[in-house]
């Protein structure tokens, strides 16, 4: 048996705990737990903490959409010297900083991934197999609760287009964006960005400084907005605040809100209005002729994209070619050299086709069974406030809400898990539950347009649903704070009480 193993323990030792992935998510879940005195285990395949910021996972010109000063936990700031935007090697050795500052490095098992997580239907512990990703050799765990922070945007997915394999043998280089790492390998090649989302954008931009032609093929533009709004306001101010979350309508309206989507509707779309039309002339959109169609209001329906820097400009000076409206219909191999073929007809040189298409939210270490108790027909998750799964004990996910602000929304959930384990829930009956996550479900697919990121996507929603999370638990920040924040980006470092106060209401000190 592994560390973590259950025969032999006495009654009064901790719970040991299993967390699964060593991003955002599960280094906040580890430090949080250790906290309340559990004994984790945190288990990640890469060499090194920071899940999509890992150096495995990085491609070229990723920076962070937050700006510094929002996309940090409560009791850790981002480093002064750091940029307004962080490079994704920054955060990662901020996440890495955060590791040693709590002491999760005896805690942590890099380069072992998690094959199989097997519950016993008796007792309700786990089997965790695990496998050293350099040696092979496998080891087995037993757990009293597993948590899963593998994140939202764990596997990569790259289209299966038809021809890939005879465009790989004619010399093509088929990949995703977070598997590209390297700019020597774009040096004059004709390259292909597949997607439009931020991700794309960022691999355009930074390969087509060495590429011998870039193209973007895009199913679909979208809106983005600027890192400044008319190169003045920094958009942390627009969409980081209360009010922009109150300008779109939520299920359950409230407050000033109400009266924004009500009566108020008037204010709200002039707001809306205005830093559309700023955004499309700052954007230069009109002369990129990538003006999207509907309203601004659409930038929120799936994922808020921020704008690259000189990405559209570039566009302009035809630098980067966007076929926006097309998608590629297959690959193979034209003369001896590998080309794409579009849904317009046309045949486009592509020595690198690079796919930032979006991830699949899997949990690939669990058994088909159990996965299908985790999730509804079309396989998004039924997770009670996105941590708790409704028919499976013993089991919680963390960081499964694509929130605006990813590490203070992980350590919301990470206080509700600890509070749970520690008995303190007051929870609903199962059947409330179960009917409170299907109508949120149905909510999130109608508003998304279909896209609910497998019952993930709380975007805009970010702020309400940290509150949601922490008010169950009784640990929110108080009214003044929430006032502010309806005018002034939420500040992380304002939630470090919550932390405290659960600590002190269960009686254990700092770990």
């Amino acid at each position: 048996m592994s560390r973590g193993a259950l025969p032999g323990r006495s009654a009064g030792d901790p719970l040991a705990i299993a967390i699964v992935g060593a991003g955002v998510a599960g280094l906040c879940s580890a430090k949080v737990l250790k906290q309340f005195g559990f004994d984790v285990v945190v288990f990640d395949r890469t060499p090194d903490v920071g899940g999509v910021w890992s150096v495995t996972r990085r491609y070229p010109g990723v920076t962070t959409q937050n700006n510094k000063g929002t996309y940090a936990f409560s009791d850790f700031p981002m480093p002064r010297e750091y940029p307004e935007w962080p490079t994704g090697e920054q955060v990662q050795r901020y996440l890495a900083g955060y590791a040693d500052h709590f002491e999760l490095g005896p805690h942590l098992r890099l380069g072992t991934e998690v094959t199989d997580a097997v519950q016993d239907p008796d007792t309700g512990l786990w089997s965790i197999t695990s496998r050293d990703v350099v040696t092979g050799r496998t080891e087995v765990g037993r757990y009293d609760r597993v948590v899963v922070a593998n994140g939202i945007f764990c596997d990569p997915f790259v289209p299966p287009y038809p021809g890939a394999a005879e465009y790989e043998q004619a010399g093509g280089r088929l990949c995703a964006a977070s598997d590209f790492h390297d700019l020597a390998d774009a040096a004059d090649k004709n390259v292909l960005v597949v997607g439009y989302g931020k991700s794309a954008c960022d691999v355009a931009e930074a390969l087509s400084e060495v590429s011998a032609t870039m193209t973007v093929v895009a199913r679909e533009v979208t809106w983005k907005m600027p890192r400044k709004l008319g190169n003045v306001l920094n958009y942390k101010y627009v969409l980081l605040t209360r009010l922009s979350e109150g300008l779109f309508e939520h299920i359950e309206q409230r407050g000033f809100g109400r009266f924004l989507i009500g009566r108020g509707r008037f204010l709200r779309n002039a707001l809306l209005g205005a830093v559309q039309r700023i955004a499309q002339r700052q954007l230069l959109l009109d002369r990129a002729s990538l003006v999207p169609s509907g309203s601004f209001e659409r930038i929120v329906r799936h994922a808020v994209s921020l704008a690259t820097e000189q990405f559209y400009e570039k566009v302009v000076a035809g630098t980067i070619a966007v076929r926006r409206g097309t998608v590629i219909t297959a690959l193979h191999e034209k003369d001896g050299r590998p080309v794409a073929e579009l849904s317009d007809g046309s045949v486009l040189p592509a020595d690198v086709v690079v796919c930032a298409t979006g991830f699949e939210q899997r949990v690939p270490f669990m058994t088909d069974e159990l996965q299908q108790r985790l999730t509804d027909a079309d396989g998004n998750f039924l997770l009670y406030r996105q941590i708790l799964p409704l028919d499976v004990p013993n089991l919680y996910f963390v960081g499964y809400g694509s929130s605006l602000f990813s590490p203070l929304s992980a350590e919301a959930a990470a206080l509700w898990t600890a509070n749970h384990m520690m008995g303190g829930a007051q929870l609903p009956p199962l059947e409330q539950r179960r009917e409170f996550v299907r109508t949120r479900l149905d909510w999130m697919i109608e508003r998304s347009e279909g896209k609910p990121a497998r019952g993930t996507n709380i975007i805009p929603f970010s702020l309400r649903q940290i509150d949601e999370v922490l008010d169950e638990i009784d640990a929110n920040v108080g009214p003044v704070t929430r006032l502010a924040q309806w005018f002034l980006p939420a500040r992380p470092a304002s939630y470090r009480r919550s932390t405290r106060v659960l600590m002190r209401r269960h009686g254990v000190g700092r770990r």
